[in-house]
């Protein structure tokens, strides 16, 4: 069995962690470690880097620049979990069931930039309804999300999980109020809209999991499709993918009582698609955990395309 050296940059991190948890009893990888005591060493990490056959970045935006800058063997594939290239047309856009497009660069490309976990459900709803002529490219969009606190990081965990925490964590909290959320450039870029989402999330007390929603009025619409057409076209969208999931229209097929719980996806590397609404509005909203399809299942899954690995190597689909 052929292996695959790899090297996890930042696997102290939360995404990092994850990762190393996910591959290191793989056969098909070498992991390649450092030093704890080295781990901000920059002639050590660029030698690893550079010793690698793929290297995953779990460090700050700037700090992946960086790491990058390092690289002088010309073989080296990078799969990078922060948000520093996710807008850059020179790297693949790591959500490979986007389009036949996507999945193909990821397979070439030697850069690979993972989605944010907000973004990615906010692009599986968005870009199939634009790319179908549906969506105004303009439109007056606006995102509604909930997700858990493992998403904060490191520090936002400890807090939540503390005796002694604030009681007002024990709310959900509404933040990015100015609207300067760093995924917001990804948001529009990767789902081809010509005017910035207006996104409003919000950091719950449980753990992994969330749900992103996009309101739509039928009437601003192309074409003024309606709720079964809407839900047609996703179906078809993501026909045959296997983390990707078309719930019934009205999501009647696993919601309890008209309820859409945001963590019972944790775990898992799913996404589900909900088309939900009435003759006038229509609700499109995502399933996922954050911690999964939307950071390190998704880098995972990334990796075993451009490995040639099953797609669902240490992936859950359950």
């Amino acid at each position: 069995m052929k292996t695959t050296k790899v090297y996890i940059d930042g696997q102290a991190g939360t995404t990092g962690l994850k990762l190393y948890d996910r591959i290191k009893d793989r056969p098909d990888v070498e992991l390649l470690l450092i030093d704890p005591d080295k781990r901000k060493d920059n002639q050590e990490r660029a030698r690893l880097i550079n010793a690698s056959d793929i290297t995953f970045l779990c460090l700050p935006d700037a700090a992946s620049r960086e790491a990058v800058s390092f690289i002088t063997n010309p073989n080296v594939r990078v799969i990078d979990a922060s948000t520093a290239h996710r807008t850059n047309p020179d790297w693949a856009y790591g959500f490979p069931e986007l389009s036949a497009a996507h999945r193909e660069k990821i397979l070439t490309s030697k850069r690979v930039a993972v989605p944010g976990c907000y973004a990615s459900g906010f692009a599986s709803l968005v870009y199939p309804m634009v790319q179908s002529g549906m969506l105004p490219a303009d439109y007056p969009i606006t995102c509604h999300a909930v997700s858990g606190y493992s998403g904060a990081g490191k520090a936002a965990i400890e807090q939540y999980e503390s005796a002694d925490r604030p009681a007002a964590l024990g709310s959900p909290r509404q933040y990015a109020l100015t609207q300067g959320h760093k995924h917001l450039p990804e948001m529009q870029a990767v789902s081809g809209l010509t005017e910035t989402p207006m996104f409003n999330p919000l950091v719950c007390d449980y753990f992994a999991g969330m749900v992103v929603s996009v309101p739509l009025h039928r009437r601003l619409l192309n074409g003024n499709p309606s709720l079964e057409e809407v839900h047609a076209m996703f179906k078809a969208h993501y026909a045959g993918q296997q983390f990707v999931q078309v719930r019934a229209l009205q999501g009647e097929d696993v919601l309890e009582g008209g309820f859409l719980p945001a963590n019972t996806l944790a775990g898992t590397n799913l996404l589900e698609v909900f088309v939900c609404g009435n003759e006038k509005q229509i609700l499109l909203a995502a399933r996922l955990d954050n911690l999964g399809k939307g950071a390190s299942g998704a880098a995972l899954q990334c990796f075993n395309i451009m490995t040639g690995a099953p797609e669902d190597t240490g992936l859950n689909t359950y």
